[in-house]
């Protein structure tokens, strides 16, 4: 499959569901890696703290393809989810957002803060965008990027 093409939109409060259903298939595989697969629990704490104003939503060809949640903090932005249908991963999206995002970050002078379960494959990606590992748990990585450090 070549590059995934898509177009980005604002959530609305009606995308609640299907994007609590996105986020659940698409930790599926990282959370039972870690043992802490549990799709009742994920989709309450996804609905929990979803706020559309922060949420935006990946479309191909009028298809749910990926959402993700920008939360702007008062000194860095948070990306706080990034979740690609698993038929779209791989295909460039994810790396498109986290360049917007880095992008947004670079305008307003502020680091990118994130968050990955230790076992998943989001590690390197995103490590592969530049991100530094500034902490770990013995469930999440935290990581940081900032405009200051990138070579970009």
């Amino acid at each position: 499959m070549g590059e995934l093409v898509f177009e980005i939109e604002p959530a609305k409060a009606a995308d609640a569901e299907r994007l609590a259903a996105l986020r659940i298939e698409a930790m599926r595989p990282s959370l039972e890696a870690a043992g802490r697969f549990d799709p009742a629990r994920a989709r309450a704490r996804f609905l929990g703290t979803f706020e559309p104003d922060e949420t935006y939503v990946l479309s191909a060809e009028g298809q749910l393809a990926g959402f993700y949640v920008l939360r702007a903090r008062e000194d860095h932005l948070y990306l706080d989810h990034l979740y690609l249908a698993p038929e779209h991963q791989g295909r460039g999206a994810g790396r498109k957002i986290v360049g917007l995002v880095q992008q947004q970050a670079r305008r307003l002078g502020v680091p990118v803060r994130l968050m990955a379960l230790n076992v998943s494959d989001a590690n390197r990606f995103y490590q592969s965008c530049g991100f530094d590992v500034v902490g770990q748990d013995e469930l999440d990585t935290r990581y940081v990027w900032s405009p200051e450090t990138s070579a970009d």
